[in-house]
């Protein structure tokens, strides 16, 4: 597969073979994990849900499975080539999802249509714009009980075990980039506020500790936003050689990688 590019907010993730098999083995951890808050937020058969800022899609493909046989997911996303990933997942599993090009504050969805809408992992990139975005998501679910579901992290808890020295330097660059940009890295500790000053009910606020093992090849968000980290003058090409080689030498020499990453989701209902 060739090398994609999707922009989230205002910087790039390099949408590779791995970075779309890291996504789907978040999504896959996701479902294990909140499996029960989905059917409490409405992802159950006949549902008519909304995945913004779906990335390639795989957790809009598990959505659409439990909507299954009436439902369906409707997919939004600021860059074409994730949607086309998505589409091609979706066909592959046989489910419904219909994809758009939209914003997260300016989906083009139709107003209080939606049982669930789900946002997982974009608050934490567009710093400013948090609220904007909520209050924007509020007026797609239905009145009378349909659900605002939002995931996000807190980046200060992030942890690579085992990884080389050269791991600190890049990871220090990208949050470097995040602090240019306004970005908070901790919102998923402040759900429960947004989802409040929406005028949404509080059904649920959880979090927890994410213990991930990398496959090879999977270096995680601050790799995959190393073009931008170029582009804006954090890293030079020789700071990615000597990181791309520090990766290389650890995972061939099997070093135990662990990476820990606290973990929020939040559900607010519309009256």
């Amino acid at each position: 597969m060739r090398e994609r590019k999707t922009e989230v907010a205002d910087y790039s993730l390099t949408l590779s073979d791995s970075e779309i098999e890291r996504y789907r083995l978040m999504a896959a951890a996701a479902e294990h994990r909140e499996r029960d808050l989905w059917t409490t937020a409405g992802a159950v058969p006949g549902a008519r849900i909304a995945d913004v800022g779906c990335g390639p899609g795989a957790i809009a493909v598990r959505l659409a499975g439990k909507a299954l046989p009436d439902g369906a997911v409707w997919a939004i996303d600021r860059d074409a080539d994730a949607l086309a990933v998505a589409s091609e997942l979706a066909a592959r599993a046989g489910v419904p999802v219909h994809t758009a090009i939209g914003s997260a504050d300016a989906t083009g969805l139709a107003a209080g249509t939606f049982d669930l809408v789900m946002l997982r992992h974009v608050l934490a990139h567009n710093g400013g714009r948090e609220q904007t975005i909520v209050d924007h998501l509020a007026t797609l679910a239905r009145p009378g009980g349909g659900t605002v579901f939002l995931a996000d992290i807190d980046a200060s808890s992030f942890r690579l075990r085992g990884a080389p020295p050269e791991f600190d330097e890049l990871d220090e660059r990208y949050r470097e980039m995040h602090r240019r940009r306004g970005n908070d890295l901790t919102v998923g500790t402040r759900l429960d506020e947004l989802l409040t000053a929406a005028g949404l009910e509080i059904v649920a606020f959880e979090g927890h500790i994410n213990v991930i093992t990398p496959p090879p090849g999977m270096r995680g968000p601050a790799w995959a936003a190393r073009d931008t980290l170029l582009a804006e003058g954090l890293a030079t090409p020789d700071d990615l050689a000597r990181w791309d080689d520090a990766f290389k030498r650890t995972e061939h020499a099997a070093s135990g990688l662990r990476f820990f990453a606290a973990h929020f989701v939040a559900i607010g209902r519309r009256a």
